[in-house]
C-alpha cells in the first residue's frame, strides 16, 4: 500500500494571500504576530519539495516566492517581518532569514518546475547574494541554496563562490571529544554540518564533505540517547552537559533528516538512513516525554516538547519541521503504510 504525503491543511490554515502567519493560538493562526521571512522560506521548501503537486500546492508556492521577492532590495539586505496589514515592519538586514531566503530561492531555481518561476528565483538569489553575513549559521542557510543551484547550473560564479566563502568561514575543528565549530550546540545545529558537505560536493572539495560527515557524525553522538533522538534544547548545550534538554524544538529534527538525506545522497552510505527514521520517530511519540509532536489528520507540528508533554501551539515553524521531516522519511522508503 502507498504511503500518502503529508497532509497540508494547517500549513492552508495558517497561510492567506499575503504569506504565512508565525504563530498559532493552539490551532488558529495569530494573525495579530504577522508574518516572517524566515517561515515563508521554509514553507517554499517544503511545498516544492512536495512530489505530488496539486493547484493547491502551486497556488501557495507562488504566495510564498511572492512574499520573498518583495522581502529584498536592491542592495541585497532583506527584509524579515511584515505586519498582518501587509507592510514590512523592520529595517532590512541580514540575519538568518536572509540566508533561509536564499535556501528558498536556490531550492526553486534548481526545481523542474515553470522556467519563468526559476527564472525569477535566480534573479532574487542573485540581488540578495550581494551581501553577505558574517554568522555561520547565517552563511550556511545561504550555502545550501547556492548548492541547489551549483547541482543545475554547475558554472554559476555567484553561488560557487558562496560556497567557497562558507568553506572558507568554518573553523577548524577543536580536538576531540568536541569536535564542533562552536563552544556549545545552539539551534538549527546540523545545517551547519550539512551545508558543509553539500558546499564540498558540489565543488569537489573532499575535504570539506569530509569534515562536514564528521561533524554530523559527532552532532549525532550527541544528540541520541537510549535510541532515541534527545535533541538540544532552546538553552543550548556544551561539551560536559550531559542529559535530555527541554524546550526541544521541531526544527532540530527536520535540519537533522535534511542534513543526513545530504550525507546519503553524497556518499550512497546507508548508515545516514536510520538517523531519517529517528527523527521522524520522535514526531511519532520516541523522544524523551513519550509525546506525538504531530497531528496526522491536519499536519500541524507542536511547538515545542517539554519533560511533561508538549506545547500545545501549533505555529509555522514547527508545523513546517514537521512536514519536512515526514517528506525525508517518505523519500527515503522510511515509512510504512498505516
Amino acid at each position: 500500500m502507498m504511503v500518502p504525503s503529508p497532509p497540508y491543511d494547517h500549513l492552508r490554515a495558517l497561510t492567506d494571500h499575503n504569506g504565512v502567519f508565525e504563530h498559532a493560538l493552539l490551532a488558529e493562526p495569530r494573525r495579530e504576530h504577522g508574518y516572517c521571512v524566515d517561515d515563508v522560506a521554509r514553507a517554499l521548501i517544503v511545498v516544492a519539495r512536495e512530489q505530488q503537486q496539486t493547484v493547491e500546492l502551486r497556488r501557495l508556492a507562488a504566495t510564498y516566492l511572492r512574499f520573498l521577492e518583495s522581502a529584498v532590495r536592491a542592495d541585497g539586505l532583506a527584509h524579515n517581518r511584515m505586519g498582518s496589514d501587509g507592510e514590512w515592519s523592520d529595517d532590512p538586514g541580514m540575519g538568518d532569514w536572509w540566508g533561509r531566503l536564499l535556501w528558498a530561492l536556490g531550492t526553486i531555481t534548481a526545481q523542474r518546475g515553470d522556467p519563468w518561476t526559476r527564472a525569477r528565483a535566480l534573479r532574487t538569489f542573485r540581488i540578495a547574494a550581494r551581501e553577505r553575513s558574517t554568522s555561520l549559521r547565517t552563511l550556511a542557510y545561504a550555502a545550501l541554496g547556492a548548492a541547489e543551484i551549483v547541482r543545475v547550473r554547475a558554472d554559476d560564479h555567484i553561488a560557487r563562490t558562496l560556497l567557497r566563502e562558507y568553506i572558507r568561514a568554518m573553523p577548524d575543528l577543536p580536538a576531540p571529544p568536541w569536535r564542533w565549530p562552536e563552544r556549545r550546540l545552539a539551534y538549527g545545529n546540523a545545517s551547519i554540518a550539512e551545508a558543509l558537505i553539500a558546499a564540498g560536493d558540489a565543488l569537489g572539495d573532499e575535504a570539506a564533505t569530509t569534515q562536514g560527515l564528521r561533524m554530523l557524525d559527532f552532532l549525532l553522538s550527541v544528540e541520541t540517547s537510549n535510541g532515541r533522538f534527545s535533541v538540544t534544547g532552546t538553552a543550548g548545550r556544551g561539551p560536559r552537559e550531559k542529559g535530555p534538554s527541554f524546550d526541544q524544538q521541531p526544527l532540530e529534527l527536520a535540519a537533522l533528516a535534511d542534513a543526513c538525506a545530504t550525507a546519503h545522497a553524497v556518499t550512497g552510505d546507508p548508515v545516514w538512513l536510520r538517523p531519517i527514521t529517528l527523527a521522524w520517530q520522535w514526531f511519532t511519540g520516541l523522544n524523551d516525554s513519550g509525546t506525538i509532536m504531530f497531528d496526522a489528520e491536519t499536519g500541524a507540528g507542536f511547538d515545542g516538547l517539554e519533560p511533561d508533554g508538549r506545547n500545545e501551539n501549533r505555529g509555522a515553524e514547527s508545523t513546517l519541521a514537521a512536514l519536512s521531516t515526514y517528506q525525508q522519511a517518505l523519500r527515503h522508503g522510511l515509512l510504512t503504510a498505516p
